[in-house]
């Protein structure tokens, strides 16, 4: 074969494979879009010329330490969210996302232990009761020292400390610790186990045995079930009335407050849910009343927030509670979560609640049934004077 013949195929070879390689690239497009959709932000690259131009300037220059690509996308992705003028749509890291999960399951693997650090950098220790580490021997008031030998700093941080105490269901881990007063540091070796984080404290308050109290303090996956414990315990031990406290509960599982609604309505509307489309979804009572005939106080302030709003919005509206405090906080809008592939996670508001008589509780919150003003005096005696109320209502009806 000539060279030009040997030329000209050589040059209709490469033709053909930049002809196939243009196909195949317009295929795989075509199928990514037909899976995922395209968005409306999949065509911004000409947009983000300014972007990138800005940090190829600051890695050439900048004097400290540049931050890792996905240090910088991170940050990017927090700054540009914040665009939206939301508080309600984030954008989580992964571990946070983990740590997320697993206050909404109401258990993970680990040993039993809230863990804080005190104004001198000291990590104290504060176990679960009937957890692994209360167990093993961890008091309250700990003072922590090391993780399987690796010594705390004053620059790690609760987070890092989290992370090494946590692990499998089973495995063990070494706690160094210094008992409150004492100076000799003790080894103590935890099995981890699945921890559950109870979400509700109940009694019978001192001051009235016929009143039942119940602490709930989130919404999780458990809560619906420790509710309804609660409350057939307090019956057996002879409440005749209940009060709900529902004080500085920031919300959690929306299907939490529906479950919790139920052990108190004899069916009929919990919330109802509208979206952006204008669709509206309505959520029903549909198990037995377990409260039944029972009255009920619920505490509320101006920490009541989102499913804890649900549940004292349908109480109120429904005249199954009297609401007993301070207006609550006013966040009333549902977040959708779509978890990313490198295990962080971005919230979207994507609709807002309102109660059965369809009163918005987005930005506008719940108006108590009767306020009660704190008074500093009673701030600095430790007199709980909206609970004191609640008692003298219950009392009085």
């Amino acid at each position: 074969m000539s060279s030009n013949k040997r030329d000209l195929l050589t040059i209709l070879m490469v033709f053909l494979l930049v002809i196939l390689s243009f196909a195949t690239g317009f295929l795989v497009n075509e199928l990514i879009e037909t899976r995922f959709g395209r968005g409306p932000f999949n065509d911004m690259g000409d947009e983000f010329s300014v972007f990138w131009e800005a940090w190829d300037r600051i890695g050439n220059n900048y004097i400290g330490e540049v931050p890792t690509n996905q240090d910088i996308t991170y940050g990017a992705t927090h700054g540009s969210i914040r665009v939206l003028d939301d508080p309600y749509t984030l954008f989580v890291e992964p571990v946070a996302r983990e740590q997320e999960r697993e206050r909404l399951r109401g258990n993970f693997g680990g040993v039993g232990v809230e863990l804080s650090r005190d104004e001198d950098g000291v990590f104290i220790l504060e176990p679960i009761p009937g957890n692994p580490a209360e167990e093993a021997g961890v008091l309250s008031g700990d003072i922590l020292i090391a993780v399987d030998g690796h010594e705390l700093t004053p620059e790690t941080t609760v987070q890092e400390v989290a992370e090494l105490v946590r692990g499998e269901e089973g495995t063990q881990v070494v706690l160094t610790v210094m008992h409150e007063g004492s100076d000799e540091h003790s080894d103590i070796t935890v099995t981890r186990a699945t921890i559950l984080l109870p979400s509700v404290s109940f009694r019978i308050l001192p001051q009235d045995e016929g009143i039942g109290y119940i602490r709930l303090s989130k919404f999780t996956g458990e809560s619906g079930e420790e509710i309804e414990e609660a409350i057939l315990s307090l019956r057996q031990d002879g409440a005749a009335h209940l009060i709900l406290d529902l004080r500085q509960n920031g919300g959690g599982l929306r299907d939490a407050a529906v479950d919790i609604s139920e052990h108190f309505l004899d069916g009929g509307t919990v919330v109802f849910q509208t979206s952006k489309d204008g669709d509206e979804q309505e959520f029903v009572a549909e198990k037995g009343e377990i409260a039944e005939g029972l009255p009920v106080v619920v505490l509320v302030d101006e920490g009541t927030a989102s499913a804890a709003e649900i549940v004292a919005g349908a109480l109120q509206d429904r005249e199954r509670a009297t609401l007993i405090g301070s207006p609550t906080f006013g966040k009333g809008s549902v977040q959708l979560v779509f978890d990313l592939s490198d295990g962080s996670s971005v919230h979207v508001t994507s609709a807002r609640w309102l109660t059965p008589n369809r009163k918005q509780l987005d930005q506008q919150g719940l108006q108590p049934d009767i306020v009660v003003e704190l008074t500093q005096e009673a701030i600095d005696s430790g007199v709980d004077e909206i609970l004191e109320r609640a008692i003298t209502f219950l009392q009085q009806g």
